[in-house]
């Protein structure tokens, strides 16, 4: 199949100056260039177009776009990242709506919301280190280890928090399907994850994951939080890592 700039542009709702610009980026580069200059884009092409769109949709720059389209050679994977990151986005949508219904109704009384009530559905600091406190003080009570929450990026956690919910399905997803835990195709999903931590501030090796899924399999904290999402996950994890 060959689309030219011009259909393509039509198809897709993207004008063909936006396509000129995904070409000299190297962003959206055509399957073929014709004699005459036409560019034209095959299946691949318009399957990277759209994720391209799903990704501009959820206000990530194009520069970010591209980095992470060519490390996501799995389309699957993409898509159900790129879901996820919309399902997080409704989430928040619907809790600010009941916040501001629930504003309306306090100010149509006349009345002073609770300070609290106010800015529900905004993620912030203090909402992480809620979260965090139960993890926090099992660390300090157990291996007197202080997991400092004094200073958190919000958006640094809520990225982190997406990948690791990404990360966990995926693999709680292999188990369930029964592959095993020298599969290339979870191999290659670990790998990956480990790519995006160490590219995100976190540096970790596969000897360092080694250890950690050890941890949280020897640990009844981290244990319980992971086989709560599936049986047998805690385990699963450290057979995979010892296996990479």
């Amino acid at each position: 199949m060959k689309v030219t700039v011009k259909d393509l542009s039509h198809i897709a709702g993207v004008s063909i100056k936006t396509l000129y610009h995904y070409h000299k980026i190297g962003l959206l580069i055509p399957n073929e260039i014709g004699e005459t200059g036409y560019r034209y884009y095959g299946v691949e092409e318009l399957n990277r177009l759209q994720e391209i769109l799903f990704y501009k949709e959820l206000d990530i720059p194009l520069l970010e776009i591209k980095n992470l389209l060519d490390e996501e050679s799995n389309r699957v994977g993409t898509l159900e990242k790129q879901m996820m990151l919309f399902e997080k986005k409704i989430e928040k949508y619907h809790q600010l709506i009941k916040t501001i219904k629930l504003s309306l109704e306090y100010t149509k009384k006349g009345e002073n919301m609770d300070n609290k009530l106010m800015f529900n559905g905004f993620e912030t600091e203090e909402e992480w280190k809620s979260a965090l406190e139960k993890q926090k003080t099992h660390l300090q009570e157990k291996y007197n280890f202080d997991l400092n929450t004094d200073s958190i990026n919000v958006n640094d956690m809520n990225k982190m928090a997406i990948e690791a919910k990404n990360f966990t399905d995926r693999m709680t997803g292999f188990l369930r399907n029964g592959a095993k835990y020298n599969d290339s195709s979870v191999h290659d999903v670990v790998k990956q994850h480990l790519k995006f931590l160490n590219k995100n501030g976190h540096t970790i090796s596969k000897e360092d994951y080694v250890n950690q899924t050890k941890f949280f399999l020897q640990d009844d904290f981290h244990r319980e939080m992971l086989e709560k999402q599936q049986i047998g996950l805690s385990y699963y994890l450290l057979a995979v890592a010892e296996n990479l």
